[in-house]
């Protein structure tokens, strides 16, 4: 499937979007170094003092310092989800590597956020109300070389609502080939689109933009924006 799908041309940087649970704060040590060597060095003399420094930058063996855009503005974004890997896997991964999802406006991340949310929580007994805070993030970075299977119909099997076993077959052999990325079409938010970035080195800065409530009573009830950058 990968080889029928189209190349995606330089197109300069493109903005999109992405929530994150805010309970999960930027992991400082990626974003105070410059590049891979002054990582190694001052994760070294780290780990010496800092016992939980392992569980906040994650599974570095994962991926490569080298993909790390050190030095960008919200480097911990970016490197995060291919640290804190999600062992129950995505769309494009089986949970055994990470990926970087975006969405290109903040009412797509909203509906897709907005989706997983209700699957997670509606198993959860006894949650009859709770408020969860998601902080917005603004992503700059370039599409080139990235496979686009936005021409693809809603209805082939990548966009299955929740069997992701064609998707993970693609995404794996994204990942396998080198490739940095995908945009595909959103499944929550039909007709709009997404990203999948299989490394970060592609990313230019990640800011904050904005928080978000999702109001929870036996589904999601409501969302509401509540802090400006």
């Amino acid at each position: 499937m990968l080889s029928s799908l189209p190349v995606l041309p330089p197109v300069g940087a493109i903005q999109a979007h992405r929530l994150v649970n805010s309970k999960f704060p930027p992991i400082d040590l990626f974003n105070d170094v410059a590049d891979s060597a002054e990582f190694e060095a001052l994760f070294k003399i780290q780990a010496l003092t800092n016992p939980r420094l392992l569980n906040e930058v994650g599974r570095l063996e994962l991926i490569p310092l080298a993909e790390i855009p050190f030095g960008i503005a919200g480097c911990s974004y970016a490197a995060a989800p291919f640290t804190h890997v999600n062992p129950a896997g995505s769309r494009f991964s089986n949970g055994s590597y990470g990926v970087l999802y975006l969405a290109d406006t903040v009412d797509t991340a909203i509906a897709e956020v907005r989706h997983h949310q209700e699957r997670y929580w509606s198993n959860v007994d006894g949650l009859n109300y709770d408020r969860f805070v998601f902080r917005g993030l603004l992503c700059s970075f370039t599409d080139d070389r990235n496979v686009d299977a936005t021409g693809l119909a809603l209805s082939d099997p990548i966009y299955a609502p929740d069997d992701y076993s064609a998707s993970h077959v693609l995404g794996s052999a994204v990942r396998d080939n080198g490739v940095p990325g995908l945009r595909y079409n959103s499944v929550r938010s039909p007709g709009n689109q997404c990203w999948a970035l299989m490394t970060p080195r592609n990313v230019t800065s990640i800011i904050q933009a904005a928080h978000y409530e999702m109001i929870w009573s036996n589904s999601i009830i409501g969302v509401n924006r509540i802090l400006n950058a």
